[in-house]
């Protein structure tokens, strides 16, 4: 399935962190937003080289869902990645 566009582009014209944080509370559920913040903070462990059956340890989840997020940073057009490598070293921006 692929992501609404419309979607995509109300997302990008929020630039106020709050309100943004508001639109994902008013869009998602607690256990969607729970996943979501779960995936981003896997894939953090991933770029700073943390084992994944450390990472599973630490989140209580399977190693699949670690092993989905080892995957998206080895590709090489991964924005996940790219975004990740800026947070680390902002003068890459």
């Amino acid at each position: 399935m692929a992501i609404d566009r419309q979607l995509l582009h109300v997302i990008s014209t929020i630039s106020d962190l709050d309100e943004l944080e508001r639109f994902f509370t008013d869009l998602l559920t607690p256990a969607e937003l729970d996943d979501i913040s779960l995936r981003w903070k896997l894939l953090k462990d991933l770029q700073q080289r943390m084992p994944q059956r450390k990472i599973a340890q630490k989140y209580g989840i399977s190693l699949c869902k670690i092993t989905r997020g080892s995957k998206v940073l080895k590709k090489k057009d991964s924005v996940v990645g790219k975004m990740l490598k800026q947070m680390e070293d902002p003068a890459e921006k």
